[in-house]
């Protein structure tokens, strides 16, 4: 990063800008999109010894981009949504000339990608910049962000802290200020976990709705892809950018298109919104509940549902993933066991014994739960519900305790995200500050394919004070 030019003072207002606000002014001349990559890219290399969010930076590629833009716009072209702002993409998805990691040791032997993933290409059609990859857990198979190759990324609301996991580095990416918008996946939990250690928003779209083309698998029936941003709006914004069919994808759902940023301050006439109980409410740190509670508070809601057999929708997915993961590596641990994190090669090896009967029974149930939310979702439209059971653990901790008992805490911090992608839901994830320690997140669960409801709540509960991402201070 030694070839960085001085950024210009012009970008100094848009170091730490929202992306909305970063577009808007690259449209209307205000600012170049040089000027506001030269600050982003001084900022990482300013913050990079501390959070270690990045594995690779992209420079020359990131100002090839922004060049493109300022000609684009000088000759006169209409930019796009996105026009010059600065995003980075967890290192599983597909960056051409960049071997994918996927956090792995292993895959860095792998050829470098010929071509962007999907996601990565829609972004840049939208005049986006990439800026590089971005630290994870190893294979995806992880909630802390602790990554043994690459270090951990570090929470920038206290650096020795778990910034969470997978998705670590798109988490404290975003937190720090480096970039204003990220990507990551999400099979168990892998947006929503750090987007609540971090304090951030994040969108966990329907499975199905965003390819998943040229991005490194984990779980191939629970795997999902969405972004990470400081305000819902800049969701919306990416997640319209990033909608369409794929031919590269076969998973993908064919829907229309449908829009979400042109109606997020619109809210919906009789929205019922209600608090998950019962499972959702135990085993938990209070202050979790007391985010969930500050959250229904201010949008006025007082109803509590049940979610039938949560904790067996749990243990379902749980038995999915450890044998689908399983069997995506079994070759790896055949040919190069010492190659893996420990912690993730042993769990990948247990998941290669699971009986196949067990697999059967937890897909049958799944197809059930998943009958089962669906009548739920006739009586009410969305759910809050915690994100994580505790806040941000100190790196390196290995268990907690819930309820009275110990538990470990890298399985552990998907508690209550786990049943919900589990049937593919969407979900936005929402950053809530009860005190001055650290934050805390709270899950906008909506029925499939309702995105749009999903951010309009978590845009009112932004607008409203409720939930807020403020730039961490380092």
């Amino acid at each position: 990063m030694s070839d960085l030019l001085e950024p210009a003072a012009e970008a100094a207002p848009f170091a730490t800008a929202h992306a909305h606000t970063i577009a808007a002014a690259v449209k209307a001349g205000e600012v170049t999109a040089c000027a506001v990559l030269e600050a982003t890219l001084a900022r990482i290399a300013a913050l990079e010894p501390k959070v270690n969010s990045f594995t690779d930076v992209t420079v020359e590629r990131a100002r090839a981009k922004a060049d493109a833009v300022d000609a684009a716009r000088a000759a006169g072209q209409e930019l796009g949504r996105l026009a010059g702002v600065p995003f980075a993409v967890k290192n599983l998805f597909d960056i051409e000339g960049l071997a994918t990691r996927a956090g792995s040791k292993i895959n860095r032997d792998l050829p470098p990608a010929p071509r962007d993933a999907t996601l990565v290409e829609r972004l840049e059609a939208a005049d986006a910049v990439l800026v590089g990859g971005l630290n994870m857990g190893e294979y995806a198979y992880d909630f802390t962000g602790e990554n043994a190759h690459d270090g951990p990324s570090r929470n920038p609301h206290n650096l020795n802290h778990m910034s969470g996991g997978s998705s670590g580095g798109s988490g404290s990416s975003v937190a720090s200020g480096e970039v204003p918008l990220a990507l990551g996946s999400d099979t168990n939990g892998s947006i929503r976990v750090p987007s609540a250690l971090c304090g951030i928003f994040g969108l966990k779209p329907t499975f199905g709705r965003l390819s998943r083309a040229r991005s490194f698998p984990f779980v191939s029936s629970l795997d999902h892809l969405g972004p990470f941003a400081r305000c819902p709006q800049d969701l919306a914004l990416a997640y319209d950018a990033m909608q369409g069919e794929d031919i590269d994808d076969p998973s993908l759902t064919a829907r229309p298109y449908e829009p979400v940023a042109p109606t997020l301050a619109e809210w919906p006439e009789g929205l019922r919104i209600a608090v998950a109980g019962g499972y959702f409410r135990a085993k938990g740190m209070p202050e979790c509940f007391a985010a969930v509670d500050k959250a229904a508070s201010a949008l006025g809601v007082d109803r509590t549902v049940e979610i039938p057999e949560a904790a067996r929708a749990r243990a379902a997915a749980y038995v999915i993933t450890a044998a689908e993961g399983a069997a995506q590596h079994a070759h790896r641990l055949h040919a190069r066991p010492g190659d893996f994190d420990p912690a993730v090669r042993d769990r990948l090896i247990a998941g290669l014994a699971i009986p196949s009967a067990w697999v059967i029974a937890a897909q049958r149930f799944r197809r059930h739960f998943r009958l089962e939310m669906l009548k739920l979702f006739e009586e009410v439209d969305v759910i809050l519900a915690p994100s994580t059971p505790c806040r941000a653990p100190t790196l390196g901790q290995k268990t907690f305790v819930l309820d009275g008992e110990t538990l470990l805490v890298r399985p552990n911090l998907g508690l209550f995200t786990q049943p919900i992608s589990f049937i593919g839901l969407p979900v936005a994830a929402v950053p809530v500050f009860i005190d001055e320690g650290l934050p805390l997140g709270v899950q906008v669960i909506a029925p499939p394919w309702r995105e749009d409801l999903a951010l309009r709540v978590a845009h009112a509960l932004s607008e409203v004070g409720a939930a807020r991402a403020p730039v961490a201070n380092l």
